[in-house]
């Protein structure tokens, strides 16, 4: 399997330029099974990441653009009436597909944007009363803009929470631009090969399961989250939850690099992304905030 993720990354590598720890963390949230907010001007190769994973992954895609008057039949879907004999037929949103883009989600109002949060937690969504299960696997990559850009809705914690994962893409280097520019045609992404199936990502999932979290390393995790919780610099503080997503993060991370233990690099790849967003800290100006955390934590040995 080591051999089929290296190529999932040479292959978006060759469609996202310049942009291969990203490309990683994205895939690290899906291998952990969570979901995946990413926070970016728009143009940024968002839509490319997200369809780009679909494809090399062989899962149904679907994308939602979030607008001001989306409603949450919209996304999940609604029942509509048959005047032949007179009965209601569901008919699907969006929302069922193995992965979903959510894009411009802060663009919605938060009725709509909490008709996510059930699906994202527990794999299903309820119409009418009756409880409608998901595809298997279940993907959302959802897409936000910064937040001093007019008509967002700031996400509440309570669903930035359901977000394993934060990345921002950020803007390209000189060279990976370039080769954006020489490269305008469209892409189609069904020239993309498939690398693994269904079966080969839950396989994958299962063997992430098993990577080895030694005492040290837990403990490392430990006083990181602790950290937070005794210094009065954050809005939030890292919950249980926090630290449960950062260890499955770190296994995952592990995994890509062709390890079955996780080591402290591990956690430190993957802290910010898992843990930023659930500080109250914003991409602009908390990425020396997580570092302060990172510095103030002694290592294990």
């Amino acid at each position: 399997m080591q051999s089929s993720v290296k190529a999932i990354i040479e292959d978006l590598s060759d469609v996202i330029f310049g942009k291969q720890k990203q490309i990683k963390l994205a895939l690290t949230c899906l291998f952990s099974e969570g979901h995946l907010l990413i926070e970016d001007l728009p143009g940024m190769g968002k839509t490319t990441l997200s369809h780009g994973l679909a494809a090399v992954l062989g899962l149904s895609y679907q994308r939602i653009q979030f607008t001001s008057d989306l409603l949450p039949a919209d996304i999940l879907g609604t029942n509509v009436f048959n005047s032949n004999d007179h009965s209601f037929t569901f008919h699907k949103g969006p929302i069922f597909s193995q992965v979903v883009l959510a894009d411009e989600i802060n663009r919605t109002g938060p009725k709509t944007q909490s008709a996510l949060l059930e699906a994202m937690e527990e794999q299903q969504v309820t119409v009418d009363g009756k409880k409608y299960s998901l595809p298997d696997p279940f993907f959302v990559i959802a897409t936000q803009n910064p937040l001093y850009q007019s008509g967002t809705y700031p996400l509440p914690e309570s669903q930035l929470d359901r977000f394993l994962m934060r990345i921002s893409l950020g803007f390209p280097q000189k060279e990976a631009e370039k080769r954006l520019i020489l490269n305008m045609q469209k892409r189609d992404y069904s020239q993309l090969p498939k690398r693994i199936d269904k079966q080969q990502l839950k396989q994958i999932q299962a063997q992430i399961s098993e990577v080895t979290l030694s005492t040290p390393v837990v403990d490392y995790i430990i006083e990181l989250v602790n950290y937070t919780r005794s210094s009065n610099a954050f809005a939030s503080s890292l919950s249980p939850r926090a630290s449960i997503a950062l260890a499955k993060a770190a296994k995952s991370w592990a995994y890509i690099d062709g390890r079955d233990y996780v080591i402290p690099e591990d956690i430190q790849a993957v802290f910010t992304s898992v843990c930023q967003h659930r500080l109250g800290l914003h991409n602009e100006s908390g990425e020396a905030q997580v570092n302060d955390i990172l510095n103030a934590v002694p290592v294990p040995l």
